[in-house]
């Protein structure tokens, strides 16, 4: 694999990456069980966009989970259980629905970690 390649797409960990395309997976099963289920189909760009979004799903969760990190710090908040799960959902769907948008800034953040810290581990 070419260093672009290791340092952008396998910068997340395998566990995450395959726990949160998990997750993005969903989103597309959802709604082509529901066109199908009705006897419609699906036209071929949206089945583009559908794979690149859960695709790239991994990496947008990532930086919207860096974000909210950096934001919130670490406090901790005490909410009912539905609200935050409903919380969840939406950003997920956001996530999920941008991914094309939000997951090359992911790419960029983890290209320009791992080449820092490739940096930092050479002899000098």
């Amino acid at each position: 694999m070419s260093p672009i390649l290791s340092k952008t797409f396998g910068g997340l960990s395998r566990t995450y990456y395959l726990r949160q395309f998990l997750f993005g997976a969903i989103f597309p099963a959802l709604v082509v069980f529901m066109v199908t289920s009705r006897g419609g189909a699906m036209p071929l760009s949206m089945v583009l966009i559908f794979v690149a979004n859960t695709l790239l799903y991994p990496y947008a969760r990532f930086v919207y989970e860096r974000v909210v990190g950096f934001i919130m710090g670490s406090n901790v908040f005490f909410v009912s259980a539905l609200p935050m799960l409903f919380v969840k959902l939406m950003t997920m769907v956001c996530c999920w629905g941008f991914a094309v948008f939000i997951a090359p800034l992911g790419l960029g953040y983890l290209y320009f970690h791992h080449t820092r810290a490739e940096r930092q581990q050479l002899p000098d």
